[in-house]
């Protein structure tokens, strides 16, 4: 019985400033190995990056980078006399 090596490969990128959602993916599979890699803009301002790796003998392996530096608002209290 012949059993097919599972193959595929896909990508998709979102862009909607309107709702700061601003994401892409991309993966592709040959037999047991996965390889992909995705990022994101987080709401601190800066984008996150994981970059996987998975098969049957080391199973799943992803390294996370953070490029840009984060913002946070400064939130300060007013005190009257």
């Amino acid at each position: 019985m012949f059993k097919a090596i599972p193959h595929y490969e896909f990508k998709y990128s979102v862009k909607d400033p309107k709702h700061h959602d601003v994401h892409e993916q991309q993966e592709h599979r040959y037999g047991n190995k996965v390889k992909g890699e995705y990022s994101l803009h987080e709401p601190d301002g800066t984008i996150r990056i994981v970059k996987y790796e998975a098969d049957k003998e080391n199973g799943f392996n992803a390294v996370v980078e953070r490029k840009g530096h984060a913002i946070h608002p400064q939130h300060y209290k007013t005190y009257k006399d």
